[in-house]
């Protein structure tokens, strides 16, 4: 079965690995994603599959029945690109200048359009499937977007499945494990105004440049003090930005980053000491600052039973040694995550060998992986929706 499984879906690498070298070649970035999903949109309608178009604006999905089963799971890729120059030189790399798939979602996505195809074909299956393309996963709430427009309203799911590539893993090897898979993620920014005045006269003016320093190194203390040494929490002050002249102390200077932490509260903690730190280190100077905290992930969190079925598909498609049922969770964000609030679910990463790693202007999605993920939607679909009686 199994064997026979993954050589079904090795029969569609042709097919699979042009459809994924077009969407490469033409990325989109968050919730601007119309021709990748007019795409999905025509491959799941020449598969006779039922679709639905715009939800979250520029997601698609697809819905498949079969037999008399009320049973429903939820299959998840991401569609969006990033802003950011390739660097490949690939006959089919990005003909969009700074605009990159650089982390394998036209991959993602083609797993999902063959893993439709497979089950239309094969519908060894009973109850209902939706193929959820989501798009802008890379911080442009594309999750939240698709739940606002009633996503599992629409479209019910008593469980949903994602998935990743992870270069440094080789192809047909998967790692997973339960609980806490990857950090909820927050973006912030702190606006901190002081008084402009000439570089050479200091003492007229309130130096926001200076605030910006102090208050990059102070906030480093929220993770050190603030935070039990027991939980995982990441502050980082990636943006300092303030001036245009070597000699004019500027009115302005903003600050900004991210934060990753593994539980909800503790990044409530960070948020509110990093409120509370900003403006009192600010007002400390004379200065004023304020903080735009955007809480955009969720942690992702693998429910007990689902991951358990997950990790057996993904051992019966690759056999149980390529199976890493305990590997440690990532800092790395997934918006994945706010799905599984409402419905529980699990996520896996797939091997993709020894390439670039993902948001590297180097990086590709290797194609010899597309059946292993394929097979693996195909398996967890059919352990959830079991045949049974059909009407």
């Amino acid at each position: 079965m199994t064997d026979s499984m993954l050589d079904r879906a090795r029969l569609y690498q042709d097919e699979l690995s042009d459809i994924r070298r077009d969407i490469h070649a033409h990325p989109e970035l968050g919730l601007e994603e119309y021709r990748t999903s007019d795409l999905v949109a025509r491959k799941l309608e020449e598969w006779g599959i039922e679709v639905h178009r715009g939800v979250g604006k520029t997601g698609v999905v697809g819905v498949l029945r079969n037999g008399n089963g009320q049973a429903t799971v939820g299959l998840r890729a991401d569609m969006d690109a990033l802003p950011m120059q390739e660097a490949t030189g690939l006959p089919y790399a990005s003909q969009t200048p700074g605009r990159m798939h650089a982390c394998g979602h036209d991959g993602h996505t083609t797993i999902l359009l063959g893993a439709a195809k497979y089950l239309a074909e094969t519908r060894a299956f009973n109850g209902t499937v939706n193929f959820i393309f989501q798009p802008a996963e890379e911080g442009c709430g594309g999750a939240e977007a698709m739940l606002k427009d009633g996503l599992f309203q629409r479209f019910p799911c008593d469980a949903v499945f994602g998935l990743h590539n992870r270069p440094g893993i080789p192809v047909g090897q998967f790692a997973t494990s339960p609980g806490v898979r990857f950090a909820g993620a927050a973006f912030f920014d702190i606006s901190i105004t002081g008084k402009g005045a000439h570089g050479a006269r200091p003492q007229e003016g309130i130096d926001p440049v200076m605030v910006a320093c102090h208050l990059a190194t102070a906030l480093q203390t929220i993770v050190s003090r603030n935070i039990s040494a027991q939980d995982a929490a990441v502050l980082s002050v990636t943006r300092i930005q303030s001036g245009d002249a070597y000699n004019v102390i500027p009115q302005h200077a903003v600050l900004a980053g991210t934060v990753r932490t593994m539980k909800s509260d503790v990044m409530a903690t960070v948020e509110r000491n990093m409120k509370r730190l900003a403006v009192s280190v600010a007002e400390g100077f004379g200065a004023r600052a304020e903080v735009d905290f955007r809480n955009l992930f969720a942690p992702v969190v693998n429910d007990d039973r689902e991951f358990r079925l997950y990790a057996d598909a993904a051992a019966s498609v690759a056999g149980e040694a390529n199976v890493e049922r305990n590997a440690p969770p990532a800092m790395g964000s997934e918006d994945f995550g706010a799905m599984m609030e409402q419905v529980p679910g699990a996520h896996i990463m797939f091997g993709n060998g020894d390439t670039a790693g993902v948001h590297h202007q180097a990086y590709d999605f290797n194609d010899k992986a597309i059946p292993y993920g394929v097979a693996l939607l195909a398996a967890i679909t059919e352990k959830k929706l079991p045949r049974g009686s059909i009407d």
